[in-house]
């Protein structure tokens, strides 16, 4: 029965995630944390920023380590095909399809539609996990690493993974 629900818990996000991983991402976190309670907000958070910290897709890269965390490497196998299942029936089904249709203004509105929803989602997103960042570590903290984050990667350019890295590891020592 896990493994069902590993699949459904990545195949719904992938169908429904229009734009790739930044979309479904909040839909995976609806699943993982709200509807199977398999991970908190703030340990969702910690298995996001690691993600976004290695190269390739994220999406892909959380269904790999939820299910192997929930079913171990079944699970993983089983997360990382529902994980892509729904792009990859698409790719094949539809592509003929968007190609003939791709210039109507029909499919054009509703791309431009769909963007809004998904904004509010990762905005929504965002707001929780500053909200789980003050209740665990207080308002200074959060403000501080939020405040580090954006000078070291806006204006000096350092690449976002070493400042996940250094949040984490300040994360690890404070709290610690």
């Amino acid at each position: 029965m896990i493994y069902f629900k590993i699949f459904w818990a990545f195949f719904v996000p992938g169908i429904l995630g229009y734009g790739g991983g930044p979309a479904s991402i909040p839909l995976v976190e609806k699943e993982v944390v709200d509807h199977y309670h398999w991970l908190s907000v703030n340990e969702f958070s910690e298995v996001l920023a690691l993600g976004n910290a290695l190269p390739g897709p994220i999406a892909t890269k959380l269904a790999g380590y939820i299910g192997y965390q929930q079913g171990g490497i079944l699970g993983a196998i089983v997360g990382e095909l529902a994980s892509v299942g729904p792009s990859l029936l698409l790719m094949v089904a539809l592509l003929s399809l968007l190609m003939k249709h791709k210039e109507s203004p029909k499919v054009k509105r509703m791309t431009m539609s769909v963007r809004p929803v998904i904004a509010v989602l990762l905005g929504v997103m965002t707001y929780d996990f500053f909200f789980s960042s003050y209740r665990d570590s207080g308002l200074l903290q959060t403000a501080a690493i939020a405040a580090i984050s954006y000078v070291l990667m806006e204006k000096l350019k350092v690449h976002p993974a070493y400042v996940i890295a250094g949040a984490l590891i300040y994360g690890g020592l404070a709290l610690s």
